[in-house]
């Protein structure tokens, strides 16, 4: 069963930088689309970047700038390196994949922003 593993969240400052990374369990298909959701407290989850298997990258409007999906050198990997952190971008972030018609998520990381 595919499993999708998140890691480097955690507290930063307005204005700051994180880099999250997100590992499937399973390797032996290519996962055409990686990329990443998030869920604030009280609010519904949304998208917010996918990266496909050729690089690809698309955004929602409000990271537009400030964050950058890519897939690693490792199959089955994607990063999301998020910069000018704001504290609305607060909520957990999970790495999200699909192949044909299968979806997997992640656990999720936590992502805090506040002085």
């Amino acid at each position: 069963q595919m499993q999708l593993v998140e890691s480097g969240g955690g507290l930063v400052q307005p204005g700051g930088s994180l880099r999250l990374s997100c590992a499937a369990s399973q390797t032996i298909f290519t996962l055409n689309y990686m990329g990443w959701y998030r869920q604030a407290p009280g609010k519904q989850r949304e998208w917010v970047a996918t990266v496909l298997s050729a690089g690809t990258t698309n955004y929602t409007d409000s990271v537009k700038g400030r964050f950058t999906g890519s897939r690693g050198n490792a199959k089955n990997t994607v990063y999301l390196e998020m910069s000018s952190l704001k504290p609305e971008d607060t909520a957990v972030y999970y790495c999200w994949a699909k192949s044909g018609v299968f979806q997997y998520w992640g656990q999720g990381t936590q992502v805090t922003v506040s002085s």
